[in-house]
């Protein structure tokens, strides 16, 4: 077992927006990335993503909508639905893979 401060990990990533796998839950990644309010281009995946954020917020589109995701929300993307994040999306984010 580890114990692991999310928020340090985040800040000692070298990048803003390159998640880092801290370990795997069953078939599950889990990553944790800075977010440094750059926005994010559309990208999509094969696997379901929960969205975690830990500090901070995200603006996050998807199909027809805009959401904002708050400290302490998570975000289910279902597999192969398009995504992006806009400028001003900042702080502490958990991927979890699906």
């Amino acid at each position: 077992m580890s114990l692991m401060n999310l928020v340090s990990e985040a800040a000692a990533l070298p990048h803003a927006w390159r998640s880092r796998v801290l370990g795997r839950v069953g078939q599950a990644n889990v990553k944790v990335l800075r977010m440094d309010a750059m926005p994010l281009e559309e990208e999509r995946h094969p696997y379901d993503e929960a969205l975690l954020v830990l500090e901070g917020h995200m603006e996050l589109t998807v199909p027809e909508a805009s959401v904002t995701v708050r400290t302490g929300e998570l975000y289910l993307v279902p597999a192969g639905t398009p995504h992006s994040v806009k400028e001003g999306s900042r702080g502490t984010l958990v991927i979890i893979d699906l």
